[in-house]
């Protein structure tokens, strides 16, 4: 058969699926075909032609945009919110802020109004209220609210208030994108040579929250001191300044006010009063843009696009309703499901979906262009002329959620290792403010997720993202630097019991750092033979790295794992002490791109 009359009958298999397929409903997610909408999850192998390798792609066809008229009836949800351009599939889900005929939602029997809200207490404070009014009134309208997937252990603080009112926390297992850039840690340029000139300075964003997390993990992966009091100033650590929002901490470097600290050394108070300003922000667009714009002087040191897995967009709602809207609860995952491949697959609805977000956050002076043009992440110069990267996030389709729920076959919960290791950080360092933070599992329901991958299986769905790496592609720009004290049997390569909780948290700290390549770099002490020690650190590099691709194929797929070995050529200290040689025996860690 010639090319021309493969693709031929491959457009007529695309029609009889499109027609066969919008026939289906099923019981529990509403997939049926609004007037002007089709409702299509699945996706059509086509053949290509020649010229492209006579490899299969998956395509989504283009379906009709949404009206802009408001639907006549559905179930009525209200969708809370933060400026943030992860939301573009559930825009364009919705047709406009609130939800129009020909749209997603409209098409699975949902009503749902989309709300701006930045302020995170004021959100906590709304689902503990909608929880109140659905006891009263269980026909109230339900409330999701979305924030930084890192920073839900710190928000599920609420649940103590949630429980007065006989209810708890419940996760929508469905994201509908990520942040992939930008969130991030702007900082002076020299900071991305030599972390070290970190510290000292001072750091200003809105504490205890996702921007702030990509800060701490870098400082962590670093090896850098922590001051967690942001009342001191402490010359020997990283510092943080208090920003009631992340536009209001951008504005505290471009403003330059300073504000007085009293200096700490070693923890203990020295009465010394000192002015400190803000040397660098953790922020997200605008407020990346606006430093650049405003005033300039800060690179992006670290962000999503590096730690790519940290930020999702997780949707929280209560048990109580939650569990009595299942249905409604399937079709808003199913609108999403179909609303991300026509946002990563085409222009048309990708500019639709900035253009509704325009309207729902409504700053007079930024237009659908501006959040499209920041969805997409631009590198541009700032008023200094210097060129720094602005923006970036992604939309989420139905197989981007089996992946980030570790769904897909050799899978690995990656948002499990992103809840683990920011709910850790956040108790650790501040104890006081996040004692404990609620257990992932309890909040966290896959079933509905489950039902939809088996009502698919076998059918070709748009593929999730995937990062590849190459092999023979080191690392050319290092983003931390950091030994692990995983701890081997004397004179061999396997681990002793204890290495196993160093290895789990290795473990999730790479997980969520799913874009960087990996170095693991094995060192011995001076004892014994050369030869020996230079064989003996690689065996124990490879270990590691045999390790973590044994636990998850997926998060460490070939190439993105390797291994250098350096005997005892490379101490950090002398060998001449039993302590000196313990800290010479170690796994470097290295992490690039």
């Amino acid at each position: 058969m010639t090319t021309r009359g493969k693709i031929v009958i491959g457009l007529l298999i695309v029609v009889a699926l499109y027609f066969g397929i919008n026939k289906v409903v099923s019981s529990g997610a509403v997939f049926k075909k609004a007037e002007t909408q089709s409702v299509l999850l699945n996706s059509i192998e086509l053949p290509t032609t020649a010229g492209s390798g006579n490899r299969a792609t998956t395509v989504v066809p283009l379906a009709d945009l949404p009206g802009t008229t408001p639907a006549e009836k559905g179930t009525p949800i209200t969708w809370e919110v933060m400026a943030w351009n992860s939301q573009m599939a559930g825009m364009l889900a919705n047709g406009g802020p609130r939800t129009t005929q020909g749209s997603a939602m409209a098409a699975n029997g949902l009503d749902l109004q989309i709300v701006r809200q930045d302020d995170v207490a004021k959100m906590q404070a709304d689902l503990v209220k909608n929880a109140a009014d659905l006891d009263a009134n269980p026909s109230t309208p339900g409330l999701l609210v979305s924030i930084m997937g890192d920073g839900l252990p710190g928000f599920s603080a609420v649940q103590e208030q949630l429980k007065k009112v006989g209810t708890q926390l419940q996760i929508i297992p469905y994201s509908v994108g990520k942040s992939f850039g930008e969130d991030k840690l702007m900082g002076p340029k020299e900071w991305l040579d030599n972390p070290k000139l970190a510290v000292g300075k001072t750091i200003a964003c809105y504490l205890r929250d996702g921007d702030q997390n990509i800060a701490l993990k870098w400082c962590a992966d670093n090896g850098l001191k922590v001051n967690p009091d942001e009342t001191t100033y402490d010359p020997e650590a990283v510092n943080f300044m208090s920003a009631s929002d992340f536009l209001v901490a951008a504005e505290k470097y471009i403003v330059g006010k300073p504000e007085q600290r009293t200096k700490v050394v070693n923890g203990k108070n020295t009465g010394v009063k000192i002015d400190v300003v803000a040397d660098a922000v953790a922020t997200w667009t605008p407020g990346d843009v606006n430093i650049a714009k405003q005033k300039g002087g800060l690179v992006s040191i670290v962000s999503t696009k590096d730690y790519s897995n940290q930020m999702p967009n997780i949707m929280v709602t209560t048990k109580r309703w939650y569990d009595a809207h299942q249905k409604e609860v399937a079709g808003l995952m199913t609108a999403f499901a179909v609303a991300g491949d026509q946002v990563k697959s085409h222009p048309e609805a990708l500019k639709r979906a900035a253009d509704i977000s325009a309207d729902v956050y409504a700053d007079k002076d930024k237009n659908g262009a501006y959040w499209l043009k920041y969805y997409k992440g631009v590198s541009e110069a700032d008023r200094t002329g210097e060129v720094v990267e602005l923006g970036g996030s992604k939309a989420f389709n139905f197989a981007d959620n089996l992946a980030l729920f570790g769904l897909e076959e050799g899978g690995t919960n990656i948002y499990a290792s992103v809840y683990k290791t920011f709910g850790d950080v956040q108790s650790k360092l501040y104890p006081k403010e996040l004692p404990n933070y609620v257990p992932l599992d309890q909040m966290l329901d896959l079933s509905l997720l489950k039902n939809m991958q088996a009502q698919y299986k076998g059918k070709a769905v748009a593929p999730a993202d995937q990062q590849k790496f190459a092999a023979d592609d080191e690392i050319r720009r290092n983003v931390s630097k950091r030994a692990w004290n995983i701890e081997f049997n004397t004179g061999q390569s396997s681990f002793t019991p204890a290495a196993e909780q160093q290895l789990n948290q290795l473990f999730d700290d790479l997980v969520v750092a799913g874009n960087l390549k990996v170095a693991v770099h094995g060192h011995t002490d001076n004892v014994g033979d050369p030869q020996r020690n230079q064989q003996l650190s690689e065996d124990r590099a490879m270990a590691v790295r045999e390790w973590l691709q044994q636990k998850s194929t997926s998060a460490f797929p070939e190439g993105r794992v390797q291994v250098y070995a350096h005997g005892a050529t490379e101490p950090v200290v002398s060998n001449a002490t039993p302590t000196g040689k313990a800290k010479n025996r170690r796994v470097e860690v290295v992490l690039g791109n």
